[in-house]
């Protein structure tokens, strides 16, 4: 064969490499030059590379053939790491030792010192193996720059502490170290990356969700704006003579309020339906004429005297509950969807209301169980 007959060989020429670029096969602008027969075997073995799918200069000066790039370092304890770390972030209590003068608060901290440096290597290995900025380098990974965020908000935390500066904020990143678990075991990186990509697919569930909130939100609000506020109390009496508390309120039950209907309502709580007042387990009997002159063991039934429906006092559960505004709202309908007290919300409606209110609570539930929950297992 002659020289014309023998074929080219090709080299990708290296111009224009930075801190880390995308040598390779998969590279789109690769620059392809031919060279002659004389200076082949040359130019081959200076441009092999072990890797070619990483990049083959780093730093501007480390090449994949080049000390300490070329070393094999296994990271095979980088899980157990992760572990320690869950453990150690598990037993730490800082509400007990605020300042940290125990043994085990200063245990605790030298080992979080320890994981801190391990990740902070751990970090620096991989970019002098990967480089920094690309495609293929340590941060064109979502993964290493969820890493790099941990590393850089425990960096900003140790220099806080230096300064004496307490920022509980930072300290709330510690709970993202074991995330990086995902990064190390394969199957699970899997697994949350087919959750992650199911997210987009969810969005028109989430609208069903808002128009069906919105819906029952504006209708609770319509009927039932400050009615849960309703309260029996007593009317004004000349004689200064008054039960020793403005309104009624169930004397086994504080969170569980008497709602009562007003005039122009339908509920079914009304004046009538206040128990007798008991006192030591005996029913009082006395009218409030009597208080002075009460005899031994008798007591004033001063339930009977609740006799007006107002409204004006806190909502139930400490003022969570009610339909005063469309937030509220939703948080009353978020609740009854997921089956959770739902029927004690139906009553305190149906008491300042009407009966038939029940109707609105079961629509809701069919319409959340019949409509939301299928979207979701067809996603």
């Amino acid at each position: 064969m002659t020289t014309e007959e023998c074929p080219m060989p090709l080299a990708v020429s290296q111009a224009g490499a930075g801190l880390c670029e995308d040598y390779g096969p998969s590279q789109g602008d690769d620059i392809i030059e031919e060279v002659g027969p004389d200076d082949a075997a040359s130019d081959l073995s200076t441009l092999v590379v072990p890797f070619p799918e990483l990049a083959p200069v780093v730093f501007f000066c480390l090449k994949q053939t080049t000390c300490p790039r070329n070393w094999c370092i296994r990271m095979r304890i980088s899980i157990m790491v992760i572990l320690l770390n869950c453990v150690t972030l598990g037993m730490y209590q800082p509400c007990e030792n605020i300042d940290c003068t125990s043994d085990r608060c200063q245990i605790l901290q030298a080992f979080d010192a320890f994981i801190y440096i391990f990740f902070a290597l751990e970090m620096v290995v991989k970019m002098v193996a990967l480089g920094i900025f690309g495609r293929r380098c340590y941060l064109g990974d979502t993964w290493n720059r969820l890493d790099f965020f941990i590393v850089m908000a425990g960096m900003v935390e140790y220099s806080l502490d230096l300064q004496n500066i307490n920022l509980s904020a930072i300290r709330t990143v510690r709970v993202l170290r074991p995330l990086k678990a995902i990064n190390r075991v394969p199957s699970m990186r899997i697994l949350v990356n087919l959750l992650l990509d199911t997210l987009p697919m969810l969005g028109n569930v989430l609208l069903l969700c808002f128009f069906v909130f919105f819906i029952f939100g504006i209708i609770g609000v319509q009927l039932w704006a400050g009615l849960l506020r309703n309260r029996f109390q007593t009317k004004i009496d000349p004689s200064g003579i008054s039960p020793p508390v403005p309104y009624y309120q169930p004397e086994e039950d504080d969170e569980r309020p008497f709602i009562c209907s007003l005039a122009q309502d339908n509920g079914i709580m009304s004046c009538t339906d206040v128990p007798t007042r008991r006192e030591g387990g005996t029913e009082c009997c006395l009218d409030k004429e009597d208080v002075f002159v009460s005899a031994m063991g008798l007591c004033v039934n001063w339930n009977q005297y609740y006799t007006r429906c107002f409204t004006g006092n806190s909502n139930p559960h400490k003022g969570a509950i009610n339909f005063d505004n469309i937030g509220y709202a939703w948080i009353v309908i978020f609740q009854v969807i997921t089956l959770e007290g739902w029927v004690e919300i139906m009553y305190y409606v149906m008491d300042a209301h009407s009966f038939y209110n029940f109707i609105y609570f079961i629509f809701l539930i069919i319409v959340s169980l019949a409509g939301l929950k299928p979207p979701c297992q067809q996603t």
